[in-house]
């Protein structure tokens, strides 16, 4: 069974249910007059701009994109990139791809002209799907971008680019009948890019067994079922988005795609909506706790009874988050899920619902997984001991595509080394230590930063932090913290001194710096960026303390 196979099955069985739901707080509904000479287009009600397809609207329209690319010569193993911000095509786009047997390449929705280019030509991409937003990049690597294949702009009116063809145009004529390629779980599916927090991002490729294990997986770890209702906020290129939506798409359940984050929006919608199922970022929920804290939002105002499971994933949760969150919505249940693109996104490792006494922990190998913590030899450590964690299952990339250098570094005897560093507890539970590479070296002492920024985010002054290693000519490299204020709150470094007495002496940060917290749309932190900006003499000392 591949994941193709899914959307066909809810097609025949929920047909006329609604699929998808895409909501856009910051754009109202609109009709277009014509008065006289003038023409203008005029708010028709102050309702947030909302589309919805059913499960047969949302497979027909893959299979007229399908048909489409067929006949445009697009084959099986061809590769077709998605530049898109989240949309109601975004899905039936992605799964017409699937259906011809050629692999699907999201494509960051941040990406610069020269980084959707370097993407585009090491994918081997032919043809490139894109929205309005990308047209001014687009322009800029025309004339490379061009040659020899095929851009198609998907925009909800507005004027397609002369170097494109219309979405809407070319798809109107073409048949809504599946095109019955055949496929196996074995064959290739998807190419994912990293994070590229180190560099150009790589290109990760994936099999249809991948997806398909990643809806069981996340099915298995949440319960979805057609009851439930799934808010989707963090992008759809993304894997962790796309992969815990897929639990609710196995199950044939509605979801809905939020634009913005606003914790009003966000409350609003899940109220509106019934939604039962939230994924978050840490950010989020911080912004969420602080509207409830501030007054600026009030529980009272939203139907939220049936909100029934939140989960956040794609870095540390502080212990002292899910707390507060659990005083203002004690019943809800709360996991977290580890993963990487690698592993086509989060549940490799996953806390549990039933395990909440154990925050703090990122948990225990997912549904189908296995997982390690080795040394340098591969060889597991002792337990309690820290080492580089590792994970084995169906759901492991097939390779770095095209680089064989960069697999070989990461897959060895089918275990995926993730450049995570962690430990496991006497009961079995796993906690991130850090990124191997973000490791602080000082004065010969090993410093993790994660433990760091997991102490100082329970200050209750601190909205987030990130800790990072600065040259030092005496210990080599020193730890600095980069901490971003509750707005309105006040702290000095000596504050952030004393509080930090609390830790031994070597973890200590060295350095104090008031300042944003830089992250990605996957809500990691932009350490990289952060190294660079303050890696100078500009930097303020706080007090030396050996």
């Amino acid at each position: 069974m591949t994941i193709v196979d899914v959307l066909e099955q809810n097609a025949k069985l929920y047909g006329n249910d609604v699929a998808l739901v895409e909501i856009n707080p910051e754009q109202t509904e609109s009709r277009h007059v014509t008065w006289k000479e003038f023409e203008l287009t005029e708010p028709a009600n102050t309702t947030p701009y909302r589309r919805e397809i059913t499960w047969n609207v949302f497979n027909e329209k893959a299979n007229r994109f399908a048909n489409l690319l067929l006949s445009r010569g697009v084959k099986k193993g061809d590769k077709v990139g998605i530049l898109l911000m989240n949309c109601l095509e975004w899905l039936p786009i992605y799964f017409g791809i699937l259906k011809t047997g050629a692999l699907a390449v999201p494509l960051n929705f941040r990406y610069a002209s020269d980084e959707i280019e370097y993407c585009v030509h090491l994918a081997d991409v032919e043809v490139l799907v894109f929205g309005p937003e990308f047209i001014g990049r687009l322009e800029e690597i025309a004339d490379t971008l061009c040659k020899n294949r095929l851009l198609i702009y998907v925009g909800n009116g507005g004027v397609c680019p002369s170097f494109a063809d219309s979405y809407q145009e070319i798809t109107a004529d073409c048949s809504s009948v599946s095109p019955s390629i055949p496929l196996t779980e074995q064959d290739d599916a998807a190419i994912y890019f990293s994070s590229g927090t180190t560099g150009f991002p790589k290109a990760i490729l994936h099999n249809h067994e991948s997806l398909i294990h990643a809806c069981r997986v996340e099915q298995n770890h949440h319960g979805q079922t057609r009851n439930d209702v799934f808010l989707c906020i963090p992008p759809l290129y993304h894997t962790g988005a796309k992969m815990h939506w897929f639990g609710s798409f196995l199950m044939g359940a509605k979801s809905v795609l939020l634009k913005g984050t606003k914790p009003e929006n966000i409350l609003k919608t899940v109220s509106d909506e019934g939604c039962t199922i939230v994924w978050l970022l840490v950010p989020w929920a911080q912004d969420i706790l602080g509207a409830l804290d501030q007054g600026k939002v009030k529980l009272s105002d939203y139907h939220l009874d049936q909100w029934r499971l939140m989960h956040i994933g794609a870095q540390p949760v502080p212990q002292s988050l899910i707390r507060r969150w659990k005083e203002y919505f004690p019943h809800h249940q709360y996991d977290t899920n580890y993963g990487l693109s690698e592993s086509i996104g989060p549940g490799c490792v996953h806390l549990g619902v039933e395990n909440i006494h154990k925050v703090g922990a990122i948990g225990i190998p997912g549904f189908g997984w296995e997982a390690k913590i080795a040394n340098e030899a591969g060889e597991p450590v002792p337990q309690g001991e820290v080492g580089e964690l590792c994970v084995k299952g169906p759901g492991v990339m097939t390779c770095y595509y095209k680089d064989e250098r960069a697999t070989r570094e990461v897959l060895r005897d089918g275990w995926l080394f993730t450049g995570d560093m962690a430990m496991q507890d006497a009961d079995g539970f796993i906690f991130l230590v850090d990124r191997k590479k973000d490791v602080i070296i000082s004065g010969g002492e090993n410093i993790y930063p994660v433990q760091i920024e997991d102490f100082l985010n329970a200050h209750k002054d601190i909205r987030d932090v990130a800790v990072i290693g600065l040259p030092d000519p005496r210990l080599g490299e020193i730890a600095a913290a980069i901490i971003e204020l509750w707005p309105g709150r006040a702290c000095t470094e000596q504050d952030i001194m004393d509080y930090c007495a609390k830790l031994p002496r070597y973890k200590r940060p060295r350095k104090i710096i008031f300042a944003d917290v830089p992250r990605n749309p996957t809500g990691k932190i932009e350490k990289p960026k952060l190294r660079k900006m303050y890696g100078g003499d500009h930097l303020v000392d706080a007090q030396n303390r050996s």
